[in-house]
């Protein structure tokens, strides 16, 4: 806003401001009648948010027009949680559940979800003592949640015994080693040998 422009609305401010001044005054000497006055506030109001309302009409029909919501899920589509029970969160759910985004939900429901997901991260790891290390953490963020009292669910998720995960991870990679080491036996054997390195 340039300076001409913030001078207009600053008269336009107090030029409203001393219409509503005198107005007062007349209703008060009794030369206008309240009720007309109230009616013709409130009549001007009606036009104002008649005017926003064409206005937004207005500016969505450019959007679209230009392209904007293409793309959009929801584009001519009811939104969704509006089907009986309004959720005002369930633009920020669906963008958690959209993204995967972790560390914000609550203790229980990251715990969980992180018990369900723990033996793949394990099975990702290659070093016995890395196993070590994320177990003891999961443990301890299990103990701490359960200690906290900030409400909430309840946390309901075991805590995992160190030794037999280990050793259970031990185990999964063996048998993964063994189940490569045969795919590659079989794809060796059933790989035809090249006429040079037959002799």
């Amino acid at each position: 806003m340039n300076d001409v422009d913030a001078r207009m609305d600053r008269l336009r401010k107090a030029a409203r401001y001393r219409y509503q001044q005198l107005v007062d005054s007349e209703v008060e000497r009794g030369t206008l009648d309240p009720d007309e006055v109230r009616a013709e506030r409130e009549e001007r109001q009606l036009l104002k948010a008649a005017d926003v309302a064409a206005h937004a009409r207005a500016r969505i029909a450019e959007a679209e027009h230009r392209g904007v919501f293409e793309g959009n899920p929801y584009h001519g589509k009811p939104l969704p949680g509006l089907d009986g029970q309004h959720d005002p969160n369930w633009w920020i759910k669906a963008k958690i559940e959209r993204e995967d985004i972790r560390g914000i939900a609550p203790p229980a429901l990251a715990l969980r979800t992180e018990d369900a997901e723990l033996d793949d991260h394990l099975d990702a790891l290659s070093v016995e003592s890395d196993v070590r290390d994320v177990l003891v953490d999961f443990n301890a963020r299990v103990k701490e949640a359960r200690r906290q009292l900030l409400g909430g669910p309840p946390v309901v998720t075991p805590m995992r015994d160190v030794d037999q995960e280990v050793t259970a991870w031990r185990e999964r990679r063996e048998a993964r080693f063994a189940a490569d080491a045969e795919a590659a036996a079989d794809h060796a054997a059933a790989t035809p040998r090249r006429w040079w390195r037959r002799r």
